[in-house]
């Protein structure tokens, strides 16, 4: 038995349902970055960067530094740093297997967001990861995005969230320690209290 009944399964039902966009709105989209967006990358501190591998799977990736840490090259392209992580590396065995990319850049308090997709290289050029150096720790990697479109997000999910109001922010009582996920998914034989303080020392000590 089919678990829902009414499922829209090709574009003329969803398009029968929900109108064609504007005008207004598919003209937003561009084919290189503006004055706007760069202005707006260059004040973001966070982004959320989408890949998938040869078969769809798909990863979303979140990626922050000092804002400005995405390095605009040119109108064209952009250069995102790989920082220490866990060694999984989702994001760059995706891109080479399948090089489409898509970014949301994110600034705090600004409820509008800069959607940006294209398509990426991993770079290992000195002179790259030189400039995008940290207290003198250089990248292994740069994650080099061929922008085919960008195009400013209206406010609304912003706004409904209430992601910039502080005193709107849900108790985080009850929500898990990192170090209890790991434990529990991996059925490690470690105890809870011991892999926190593996988790604080490698937000300590590998941020760079």
């Amino acid at each position: 038995m089919a678990r829902f009944t009414d499922v829209i399964e090709n574009r003329e039902q969803f398009r029968a349902i929900m109108r064609e966009p504007s005008e207004k709105v598919t003209r937003k989209t561009l084919s290189k970055l503006d004055i706007h967006c760069k202005s707006f990358i260059s004040r973001s501190p966070f982004i959320l960067l989408t890949s998938a591998d040869a078969i769809g799977n798909q990863d979303v990736s979140p990626k922050g530094d000092p804002a400005g840490f995405v390095a605009i090259l040119d109108d064209h392209t952009l250069a995102i740093p790989d920082r220490p992580g866990n060694h999984r590396a989702d994001t760059i065995e995706n891109i080479i297997q399948n090089p489409n990319v898509g970014i949301i850049f994110l600034v705090p308090g600004k409820t509008e967001t800069l959607r940006v997709s294209g398509t990426a290289e991993v770079v290992r050029d000195e002179k790259l990861r030189t400039s995008m150096s940290v207290n003198g720790r250089l990248p292994k990697f740069a994650l080099v995005v061929t922008v085919k479109e960008a195009f400013f997000h209206c406010s609304k999910c912003m706004i409904r969230s209430k992601l910039w109001q502080p005193e709107e922010w849900p108790s985080l009582e009850g929500l898990p320690l990192l170090a209890e996920t790991l434990v529990d998914a991996g059925k490690l034989n470690i105890s809870v209290e011991e892999m926190h303080q593996i988790v604080l020392d490698d937000e300590k000590e590998r941020l760079y």
